[in-house]
């Protein structure tokens, strides 16, 4: 493949180029896939400190992200590439609310479509309004659990940089989800086994380095305490007097942050002692009797929690490990004579890695996972669409069903908000936390997108399951999110129509919220749910909904200008002007993400398509939208743009040796964009209505694709 180096930040990063191919037709045959042969071709080899180039382990509550060396031994010099995080979903902290601060001190008021409606937003003036703004943006914030690194000491005492090491060899097996790390210190071999269980929030390590017997390799635990910023890399170790740690037992810290408290258990060799060094820092003295060391180190909330040996984590995890590969979907590109497509399947498996460690837990994963924070560890239920659909596309819906069990849980919540805003039934948070409060923000306020993803979701289980006993555990979840469909929409009595908005901003954010109606994609994607919800109701013995059907029968057309669809009605502008050409290209989504509907005319979006790939600054964009492109050329039969648009050359479409999607020094990782690729790479194998044994990759004999067990995509 050719290639080529872009340097930003410092850091050097390869793009694959986008070579020049045709399609061609390659349907599946009866034998089945060599699935271990497939993933062990991806292995992901490090050969050096590449701070971009940190591996991780985890169950899909709890991630475990490493250094050169196996553990979390240098997390300053990471702290600017992909952190060495500790994070799980139960771990949060909220600073303690001193001044007494009120959520509706957030809230500001809208005279939208006659009325006054009430929105949680960022606040600009220097007003105590402000600063219930900016606390109730940063708590509750995700925690940060702590570093389990090694304690390497030169035989002077002298601990050692990153730059003593040498002779790297490191590499992460996503079959087994184990890493090993082999590196020479002081002249001495080290090999490190580094591995997660999948029923607890523990880690293994075995080591194996004649330094134990020294006395120069000892293990270390540092308690960092919550930045507050957009971002924690867990480094910050000062305010050491704003937490509390302390060595209860031989084998169990515990560790107080205001009301926040968990423990650290340790399992360990027999010989080994633990003692502390410092404030928040703990050292685990292996005996010297050895020249190798076992290690378990668990992260809970209950002190009582057993701490499981070595050998019952590495069979835990191969067992669960196992299981995964050997169940659900795959797709092999073996034989294929273009070479975009081992890069889209280094893509594939490595992202089928990352979002089951990071994505699969019991609520909607932020957009880093379980790494490192943005925007205070909070997810975003706009992007829980990319984190979560493509499980059930690929055959493992009950990993996508975990986390819908939380709308169930803040539903009270989202019903509030549509109280508050005059609305029926729930409008689903934007930015949110594990209790699903809303978080004051001046874009993510105004959403809608977000609201039809959980008709989405309940369908692909319908799909999965199809039977009343799914309807009926979803039911509620379904009709109350289109309950507030239905009565968000603004009556036209002029045009006798329904109209979305004002007072909204569309997927690309790009808008001001006060002018902005009629975006295509949400119009799109209103008009697809609500005639689901209708489906729902039937398949219930239950009467259409007269106030849906309302909404289906006048909701706005598409808006057009020069034969193309419009981002938005109200930006007649939105190929003239250059800010309304940067951001989600999301008008495509309406034929992408979302099928064929009524509303929709294929003839219009292929011109669309065409006026976006050419004029699209596509420089200023984000992980998920190459993918979405590449859905919508599948659904236009342009599978060559599929593939070009999978693999365009653009900073934020980096795929980094660990497997991760690149994005900015914000963002060195990007979880959106690795579920989005599933989800493309799904659709293009699998969707309603496609002939079986089609698809949309190469059909001039370069390209051999073979899939199994992918559910078909609406």
């Amino acid at each position: 493949m050719l290639r080529k180096t872009i340097t930003f930040l410092g850091w050097a990063v390869l793009l694959g180029s986008t070579g020049v191919s045709s399609f061609s037709q390659n349907a599946t045959t009866s034998q089945r896939i060599n699935r271990q042969a497939l993933v062990e071709r991806h292995i992901v080899q490090v050969r050096q400190v590449d701070t971009l180039s940190s591996l991780s382990v985890g169950n899909g509550t709890f991630a475990f992200t490493v250094d050169a060396t196996g553990l979390q031994t240098f997390p300053v010099a990471y702290a600017n590439g992909v952190p060495l995080g500790t994070q799980s979903e139960w771990g949060w902290h909220s600073n303690p609310n001193t001044e007494a601060y009120r959520f509706d001190e957030t809230l500001r008021s809208y005279q939208l479509n006659g009325r006054s409606v009430p929105y949680s937003v960022q606040i600009n003036n220097p007003t105590r309004n402000k600063e219930a703004v900016n606390y109730y943006r940063v708590n509750p914030h995700r925690l940060q659990l702590g570093q389990v690194g090694f304690l390497l000491l030169h035989k002077n005492g002298k601990e050692a940089s990153w730059q003593d090491l040498t002779q790297i060899r490191q590499s992460l097996n996503p079959w087994t989800g184990i890493i090993e790390s082999h590196f020479v210190f002081d002249n001495e071999p080290v090999a490190v086994k580094t591995l997660s269980g999948q029923q607890q929030d523990v880690i293994a390590v075995e080591v194996h380095s004649a330094l134990l017997q020294k006395g120069q390799l000892k293990c270390q635990i540092r308690l960092p305490y919550p930045s507050n910023a957009f971002l924690d890399a867990g480094v910050n170790y000062q305010q050491t007097e704003k937490h509390q740690s302390a060595l209860v037992d031989a084998h169990t810290i515990s560790h107080q942050l205001d009301a926040t408290q968990y423990f650290i258990k340790l399992g360990y060799d027999a010989g080994t002692q633990v003692s502390t060094k410092a404030s928040h820092t703990f050292v685990v003295s292996p005996s010297t009797k050895q020249a190798s060391l076992h290690l378990q180190v668990l992260f809970t909330q209950n002190k009582e929690e057993k701490i499981p040996t070595f050998a019952h984590i590495l069979a835990d995890n191969q067992q669960a490990w196992r299981k995964f590969w050997q169940k659900g979907g795959i797709i092999d590109f073996a034989g294929s004579t273009d070479a975009r497509a081992k890069e889209i399947e280094r893509r594939m498996v490595l992202s089928l890695y990352l979002t089951k460690i990071q994505c699969t837990g019991n609520q909607p994963p932020q957009e880093t996972g379980l790494t490192y924070n943005s925007w205070f560890g909070k997810p975003h239920l706009e992007m829980h669409w990319w984190h979560g659909i493509h499980f059930a596309l690929w055959g493992r819906a009950e990993l996508l069903e975990k986390s819908l069990a939380w709308y169930a849980k803040v539903y009270d919540e989202a019903e509030q908000i549509a109280k508050r805003q005059g609305y029926e039934g729930v409008r689903w948070q934007k930015m949110t936390d594990p209790a699903g409060k809303e978080s004051p923000s001046s874009v993510g306020s105004f959403l809608i997108w977000q609201q039809p993803h959980v008709i989405y979701f309940a369908e692909l289980l319908r799909r999965d399951n199809p039977n009343k006993k799914t309807l009926e555990k979803y039911k509620k979840l379904v009709f109350a999110t289109a309950d507030f469909m239905a009565s968000y929409p603004t009556w036209d009595e002029a045009q006798q129509r329904y109209i979305l908005g004002k007072g909204l901003i569309p997927a690309q954010e790009r808008f001001n919220p006060e002018e902005t109606y009629n975006p295509t994609y949400e119009l799109v994607y209103w008009h697809w749910a609500l005639q689901v919800a209708q489906q729902w109701r039937k398949a219930l013995g239950m009467k259409a909904s007269e106030k849906y059907q309302k909404v289906l029968d006048k909701l706005s057309a598409l808006p057009m200008q020069d034969g193309v669809y419009l981002a938005t009605e109200s930006a007649k502008d939105s190929y003239t002007n250059p800010k309304f050409l940067t951001d989600h290209p999301s008008v495509l989504g309406a034929y992408g993400m979302l099928p064929l509907t009524p509303k929709l005319d294929v003839s219009t979006m292929q011109k669309t398509f065409d006026k976006v790939w050419k004029d699209w600054q596509w420089h200023d964009t984000w992980g998920w939208d190459f993918p979405m492109v590449a859905m919508t050329a599948a659904r236009l039969n342009n599978p060559e743009k599929a593939v070009e648009g999978l693999l365009m050359p653009i900073r934020t479409n980096t795929y980094l040796p660990n497997g991760h999607n690149f994005q900015d020094e914000r963002l060195r990782i990007y979880l959106p964009g690795n579920g989005g690729i599933l989800a493309a790479l799904a659709m293009m194998c699998q969707r309603d209505g496609m002939p079986k044994g089609q698809h949309s990759f190469p059909q001039n004999g370069q390209w051999k694709v073979r899939w199994e067990g992918l559910k078909p995509m609406p």
